[in-house]
């Protein structure tokens, strides 16, 4: 028999990727916790951690195993949360690219809001690293680009768009209706360092003997947005990016796409109410809807 408070240890530890850390939030010493993880393991009769001298991370009968932990930790509170006569409150994590536009994420978090009983605990990252993290059972779903391998079975795909020049609204090519690249050989040009097409950017704008001064290099797509706006230059984004002074206008022979949806790991630990609400605002904001 498993005793809740080794669950509690694990899940801990699950959650902050460290012994040290697991114990100060269990309130209990790191001894104590590695202890009980021992114990837990002995139990289940699996390794449920890789252990290295920086981090923790979940073996793969550890991410199994942290799948039903959560769901029974869930049942533990709820239980309680009935005997209180309190209302019950679903927890979901919702992982974020970090390439979405701010005002998206904002319209997928007050959609959620309205979910009467729900907390979303809002996780950024790469795509890669959202991928990880589900992996991890670090969060419930990810709103993100579409995968390769084996996760693409869990990916339900909503929208597709292009990338294209983001201008001042002032500069002198902002009426244009299509851009060759070798027409802006003279600009300043600012970087998106997470850019998804960064490598076939750089590409597309040597190969046409565009060799630019850098103003900025930043992963704040706002900063870069409001760079844009200030005049100090133009750059490369996924065309739901849009803002006050910035024009719009597609390159000639840069057809690169990128397609957004919800990337699950099961379809029982999410809501069906959380799915329908991502994948509304995606559909509304985003062009191009599957």
């Amino acid at each position: 028999m498993i005793e809740r408070y080794l669950l509690r240890y694990f899940l801990a530890v699950v959650e902050h990727g460290n012994f040290t850390r697991a114990a100060e939030s269990c309130n209990v010493t790191q001894p104590t916790l590695s202890v009980g993880i021992a114990r837990l393991e002995e139990s289940v009769g699996q390794r449920l951690f890789h252990r290295t001298n920086r981090r923790v991370d979940l073996t793969p009968n550890g991410a199994q195993f942290a799948e039903h932990a959560r769901r029974i930790e869930a049942q533990f509170n709820l239980a309680e949360q009935a005997m209180q006569q309190r209302q019950p409150e679903a927890i979901v994590r919702l992982g974020l690219l970090s390439t979405l536009p701010s005002p998206v994420v904002a319209a997928i978090a007050q959609a959620l809001g309205e979910i009467d009983g729900l907390r979303t605990e809002f996780v950024e990252g790469r795509a890669s690293e959202l991928t990880d993290r589900l992996d991890a059972a670090r969060i419930d779903l990810a709103v993100t680009l579409e995968p390769q391998g084996r996760h693409r079975a869990q990916f339900q795909p909503v929208a597709t768009e292009g990338y294209s020049l983001a201008l001042p609204a002032s500069h002198p090519l902002a009426a244009r209706t299509l851009i060759a690249g070798h027409e802006l050989a003279d600009n300043v040009m600012l970087v998106r360092r997470h850019c998804e097409v960064l490598t076939a950017t750089s590409q597309h704008f040597t190969a046409r003997g565009v060799r630019p001064f850098f103003a900025a290099r930043s992963r704040s797509d706002d900063r870069i947005l409001a760079l844009v706006a200030a005049g100090v230059g133009v750059t490369v984004m996924p065309d739901c990016f849009t803002a006050a002074g910035v024009a719009r206008v597609p390159m000639e022979d840069f057809a690169h796409m990128r397609t957004l949806g919800v990337l699950m790991r099961e379809a029982d630990v999410v809501p069906e109410a959380v799915v329908a609400r991502v994948r509304g605002v995606l559909a509304e904001r985003i062009g191009g809807t599957w």
